[in-house]
């Protein structure tokens, strides 16, 4: 125990991201960034607001930021909430729908922010455990005591939950929210947004850091019906009301706007995925079907642990997690085509020197 922490801060085991080291240069396929930058229209609308108008407060509704949003997928503004990155949002939205007591359900493999908010907001929290192949088992996800988080495609396996799967899970837990974590979505699914009028417990979650390049903008967006957006922005004003800076509502309206540069970005990503998986096939490598900007795999023979500290010192990063049922999978994020070369040849040569 800490002499001058919380019992709170005491407990907490928290998140832990993707490592950044400083040491030397890295091809980095780790963290799920865009190895495409940002819009040149989204760069040029934050130098636009460099100027005196920062000594203000921006606008605490984000007023033209939301609007840009309800425009771009097609529902009304009061059916959007913008965020400090998706974190952030999923962090308010334990918050506004969750009570303790009432057992949340979200699968064993996924997203491991869940768990720590879990803690975090003292809400209990029941693990489904995925199939063998890294499926959700849709029924297990039935009856929940007090709601559902499903991040689709999942992470870190990259797997997709089809629709119809989603629209079962919500009609069985009509009681409670549904939370459809959507961070991956633009790389091949068919997003949720489109069920929000037809389900008031459906939440959806948006992020700007994968297919819109902008993890270092911190940027997020909640859909779903007005009376769940009041909830959360009944908790964001209990907490802060400023947290969306002016120049990521600057660059956040102009990425929905530049629907070209994001087409084909997000394009060239899944185009670097598919070219990856078939190559790691051929190498003797088990690639699970991904629909995100990573993929996940195993060697039958050489070991995931041995295969990521290799490749770290030789200058790539990947993600290797140490945990049951994982620790011989390594989530590898598409690069551009030039560092994914650099890669396939460096995981040749380990693989065939085992």
């Amino acid at each position: 125990m800490n002499k001058y922490w919380s019992e709170l801060a005491n407990r907490l085991d928290p998140y832990v991201p993707g490592e950044q080291p400083k040491d030397r240069k890295y091809i980095k396929l780790n963290t799920n960034e865009n190895p495409y930058g940002p819009s040149p229209r989204v760069l040029e609308a934050i130098r636009n607001c460099t100027d005196e108008s920062l000594k203000l407060y921006p606008d605490p509704t984000c007023d033209t930021l939301l609007t840009a949003a309800a425009e771009y997928y097609g529902v009304r503004k009061d059916q959007v909430f913008a965020g400090n990155g998706s974190d952030e949002i999923l962090a308010f939205s334990y918050m506004a729908f969750f009570d303790p007591g009432k057992a949340i359900l979200f699968p064993d493999i996924t997203y491991t922010f869940y768990p720590v908010y879990a803690q975090l907001f003292n809400i209990e929290y029941k693990l489904i455990n995925v199939a063998e192949d890294f499926e959700i088992p849709e029924k297990e996800l039935y009856q929940s005591p007090g709601g559902v988080i499903i991040a689709n495609p999942n992470a870190p396996t990259g797997k997709y939950m089809p629709l119809a799967s989603v629209k079962r899970i919500l009609d069985n837990n009509a009681a409670s929210v549904v939370i459809i974590d959507e961070a991956y979505i633009d790389f091949g699914g068919e997003s949720a947004v489109k069920l929000i009028e037809e389900y008031p417990n459906l939440l959806v979650i948006h992020t700007f850091s994968k297919s819109r390049s902008l993890a270092g903008m911190r940027l997020g967006f909640a859909l779903g019906d007005s009376n769940l957006i009041k909830a959360i922005n009944s908790v964001k004003n209990s907490f802060n009301s400023y947290t969306i800076d002016r120049l990521a509502i600057a660059a956040g309206i102009e990425a929905f706007r530049d629907v070209e540069y994001f087409e084909a970005a997000r394009k060239k990503v899944m185009g670097t995925r598919e070219r990856v998986s078939a190559e790691m096939a051929a190498m003797g490598f088990n690639v699970i079907d991904s629909k995100a900007n990573f993929i996940f795999t195993s060697h039958p023979f050489v070991k995931a642990a041995a295969i990521f500290a290799l490749l770290r010192e030789k200058g790539i990063l990947v993600r290797y997690f140490n945990k049951p049922r994982i620790d011989n999978y390594l989530r590898i994020t598409m690069g551009s085509n030039t560092e994914m070369d650099v890669f396939l040849a460096t995981v040749k040569d380990i693989v065939q020197a085992y």
